[in-house]
């Protein structure tokens, strides 16, 4: 069969596109490109009800970014709630009030971010502090419909009653928090930024090889985007400058959507380094997985877009065991966190490290 000229040139089309498509040029992941931090969050809240921003406990400049976004004027404006992991859910009425401007003494407020099931969170009980001291000073002048909560995702624990269970305390801090979150702002069609460790916002998880079977591997992202149509907007912090890219290039602050680019296409391990071992569960006991039969994941499947704060030799880091100052010489403070640690069966090191850090404060 003959074929015309004006044919040839149509079946040619597809061809080119082909090769054009197979072209090294075009196999080349885009460049991830950074831009203003605070306005691509509140962008993402246009849709999205959840935006999970990273939370690494201790660390200066992470604090100050979430004190800035919490504060700026637009934020109050769009979102409802703020969901955070150092907060005992016992207190949520007594935080509930605190935010609305209502007398609450100190002693009380204090316990919903001292008495959490995380017994070596000291370096962050200041900045707890200072995160709701910030919502209430920006709810001060707005109606009360408009005013932001501070949702408390931590267990309900009480430390009066804990005795050799702390364990299915700690078993509950992801279930938990989702819980909250589909109850208090999902069902409520409101819309909350969370605050937690980076690692409860894995879709799928890295200690499980990916494997998401056993409800142990269920993280606060997984839980809620399996049981509902809500699909969250991640961002994550720690461990930047391991990425195939210059991040040192960019601007402080610097935000960057990363699906469809290099950093999106690179392995999760290079934001979070694979643990020296991955287990499943089987008949309810852990058990590791050969090394040869560890999965990859692309990193854009786990993470929506990367928080740049500066390059590591910067970060200023609060280490876990420096509390106020102040609690190492209240009467039975520091005894009473000994005691929780020893419950929570954490090992001896962190007990040694609060004494001679309280030691080193020297008499006041």
């Amino acid at each position: 069969m003959k074929v015309s000229r004006g044919h040839r040139r149509l079946l040619l089309v597809p061809v080119l596109l082909l090769v054009a498509a197979l072209s090294p040029a075009a196999q080349q992941p885009a460049p991830a490109v950074p831009v203003e931090p605070i306005g691509a969050i509140l962008a993402a809240f246009q849709t999205h009800s959840v935006v999970a921003l990273s939370d690494a406990h201790g660390n200066e400049q992470n604090h100050a970014f979430r004190l800035a976004l919490v504060r700026d004027p637009r934020f109050a404006a769009i979102v409802n709630d703020i969901v955070i992991e150092l907060g005992n859910a016992r207190y949520q009425d007594v935080m509930d009030r605190f935010v609305r401007g209502e007398d609450v003494p100190y002693m009380a407020l204090r316990k919903s971010w001292q008495d959490t099931t995380v017994t070596t969170a000291g370096n962050n009980y200041a900045m707890v502090q200072e995160l709701v001291e910030a919502v209430r000073a920006v709810n001060a002048p707005l109606p009360r419909e408009r005013q932001l909560r501070v949702l408390l995702g931590d267990p309900p624990i009480d430390w009066d009653n804990v005795r050799e269970d702390h364990r299915k305390w700690l078993e509950m801090r992801d279930s938990y928090p989702a819980a909250v979150i589909q109850l208090e702002v999902l069902a409520k069609q409101r819309r909350a930024l969370v605050l937690y460790g980076q690692l409860h916002f894995q879709r799928k998880n890295l200690f499980s090889n990916y494997d998401m079977r056993s409800w142990q591997a269920q993280t606060v992202v997984s839980l809620l985007e399996g049981a509902t149509p809500t699909k969250v907007f991640t961002i994550w912090q720690e461990d930047l400058e391991k990425l195939p890219v210059d991040v040192s290039s960019w601007r402080v602050p610097s935000l960057a959507l990363i699906r469809g680019t290099a950093l999106g296409a690179a392995d999760f391990t290079l934001y979070n380094p694979s643990p020296p071992a991955r287990f499943a569960v089987r008949d309810g006991k852990t058990v590791p997985i050969p090394r040869e039969e560890w999965r990859s994941m692309r990193a854009e499947d786990q993470v929506d877009a990367v928080l740049y704060l500066g390059p590591a030799s910067s970060m200023r880091n609060r280490p876990s065991h420096e509390i106020p100052p102040a609690l190492c010489f209240e009467p039975g403070s520091v005894e009473m966190q000994l005691k929780r640690i020893a419950l929570s069966g954490v090992p001896q090191f962190e007990a040694d490290r609060l004494k001679a850090y309280c030691t080193a404060q020297g008499p006041k």
